[in-house]
C-alpha cells in the first residue's frame, strides 16, 4: 500500500516519539509498503527502501519543538496541514497513518478526499492537553467528544498501551491493535565498563533516571526521596536528559535538599549509546507521577538486566508487575523506603533484573514489534479493500486484538 505518516513532531532526534515513528515507518517499509513521512522541518533525514521523508517549511526562526502544547508546536502543526493537504493531492495514498493530534489532519483528509486513516494513539489528546494547559479543563468534555470522533471514524486505532487500548475500545474504535514500545538495544551494548564513574569522580551505587524533565516525570518525588534517605551517601543520582533550563531548575531543587553533591546531571545522551549508560546502573528508575501512557525508557530499562524502581501509576502496573519490577506509591518516604530496601538487597536486585530482561526479550524486541505492524496493516488492507478475507466483522475483531 501506499501510506503517508503523519507525525507532528521533530524528526529525527533522540525523543520518544520521534524514535516511535522510526520505529513504525521502519516496519512499514520492510513490509514492502510505500511510505512518506511527513514531519517537522526540526531533525535529522534517514534513507531506507521504499520510505521518502517530507518536511514542512516550517519558518526558520524555530529551531526546536519541545514535547508538549506550545506556540512553535501549533504554527508548526498549520504548517503540517497545508503540506499534508499538498501531498495529498499530489499522489494517490491508500490509507493516512497519523500520531498525536494529526490525527485532525487525517479526518480532514478522509472527508475531502476519502482516505482512510489509522489513529497511531500514544496519548489521549484531551487528558494530556488538559494535564498541560489547566486553564482548558472547562473545554474537557469538548476535547474528549473531538476525540471519540476521531477514533470512532478510524479504520483502526493503534495505541501504545493496554490503558489506551481499553480507552478506544470504550469509544467505539472499530479494530484496534496495541503497538507497545520495544528495546532496540543490541543486548552487547549492556557491557559495564566504569566510564560514567571515572567521568563522575563517583564510588558506591548508581541510581539512574533517563527521559526528558517534564514535570510529569516525577524528578521531584526522585530528588524528594533521595533527601529522605540522608545522612547516608552510599548511592549517587545520576540524571540523563533535559534542556539546560529544566537541568538548572532541578540542579537548584537538588541543591536546596541538601544532596547536590551526589545528584549529577549529564544532560542528553545519545539513544545509540543507551545501553552504555544503562550497563552502568545499579538501579533504574522512572519516577513519573501521572499519566496513562507506558513510558518508552521501561523496555530498554528491562531489557538491560538492570532493577527497576517505578512508581505503581497506571503508566507503570498495566505492564510491570512484582515478579520484574518493584513498584512503589508516587510518595517521597514510600519511593525512598522502596530504593532503599533494592540499595540493600542484591538477591532482589539480581532477580528482579534478570527476569526483567527476560520479559523484555520475550515480548519487546523489533521482531515482535513488527508482527503487531504487520497483524494492524493485514486488517487495515483486509478492511479498506472491503473483502476481509470471508471474516466476519466480529470475528475480526477478536483475531485483531489477539495479537496485542
Amino acid at each position: 500500500m501506499r501510506i503517508l505518516v503523519l507525525a507532528p513532531h521533530p524528526f529525527y532526534i533522540d525523543r520518544g516519539t520521534p524514535i516511535a515513528q522510526e520505529l513504525l515507518t521502519r516496519a512499514l517499509s520492510e513490509r514492502g509498503d510505500e511510505v512518506d513521512l511527513l514531519v517537522y522541518h526540526v531533525g535529522r533525514d534517514i534513507e531506507r527502501p521504499n520510505f521518502t521523508l517530507h518536511r514542512i517549511p516550517g519558518p526558520r526562526w524555530i529551531r526546536s519543538v519541545p514535547p508538549g502544547l506550545s506556540v512553535r508546536k501549533l504554527i508548526c502543526d498549520a504548517y503540517l496541514l497545508w503540506s499534508a493537504l499538498r501531498l495529498a493531492r499530489r499522489k494517490a495514498y491508500d490509507v493516512v497513518h497519523a500520531s498525536e493530534e494529526a490525527v485532525l489532519i487525517a479526518m480532514l483528509l478522509k472527508r475531502l478526499r476519502g482516505l482512510p486513516y489509522v489513529y497511531d494513539m500514544d496519548s489521549s489528546i484531551a487528558q494530556q492537553t488538559v494535564e498541560q494547559a489547566p486553564w482548558l479543563r472547562p473545554l474537557a468534555r469538548l476535547l474528549e467528544g473531538v476525540e471519540g470522533m476521531a477514533i470512532r471514524n478510524a479504520v483502526a486505532v493503534a495505541p501504545v498501551c493496554r490503558a489506551l487500548a481499553e480507552l478506544a475500545h470504550e469509544r467505539g474504535a472499530p479494530l484496534v491493535q496495541t503497538l507497545e514500545d520495544i528495546s532496540q538495544i543490541p543486548p552487547e551494548q549492556f557491557r559495564r565498563t566504569g566510564e560514567l564513574r571515572d567521568r563522575l569522580g563517583i564510588a558506591g551505587s548508581v541510581v539512574l533516571y533517563v527521559g526528558n524533565l517534564a514535570p510529569y516525570q516525577g524528578l521531584d518525588l526522585l530528588l524528594e526521596s533521595g533527601a529522605a534517605l540522608n545522612p547516608r551517601d552510599d548511592f549517587h543520582l545520576v540524571i540523563a536528559g533535559g534542556p539546560a533550563p529544566a537541568v538548572a531548575e532541578y540542579r537548584k531543587r537538588a541543591a536546596a535538599l541538601g544532596i547536590a553533591d551526589r545528584t549529577h546531571f549529564i544532560g542528553p545522551w545519545p539513544a545509540d549509546r543507551l545501553g552504555t549508560l544503562l550497563a552502568e546502573a545499579d538501579i533504574l528508575v522512572s519516577p513519573r507521577t501521572r499519566g496513562i501512557n507506558t513510558p518508552m525508557k521501561i523496555f530498554p530499562y528491562l531489557h538491560s538486566g538492570r532493577p527497576l524502581l517505578a512508581t505503581d501509576i497506571t503508566s507503570h502496573n498495566q505492564i510491570l508487575d512484582a515478579s520484574i519490577a518493584l513498584l512503589a506509591p508516587p510518595d517521597p518516604a514510600a519511593f525512598a523506603a522502596a530504593l532503599e530496601r533494592l540499595l540493600d538487597d542484591a538477591t532482589l536486585r539480581q532477580r528482579l533484573g534478570d527476569a526483567g530482561r527476560a520479559f523484555a526479550e520475550r515480548n519487546h524486541t523489533f521482531a515482535a514489534y513488527r508482527s503487531r505492524v504487520d497483524a494492524l496493516y493485514d486488517q487495515v488492507e483486509a478492511a479498506r479493500s472491503g473483502t476481509a478475507a470471508g471474516v466476519s466483522s466480529s470475528q475480526a475483531q477478536r483475531s485483531f486484538e489477539g495479537t496485542s
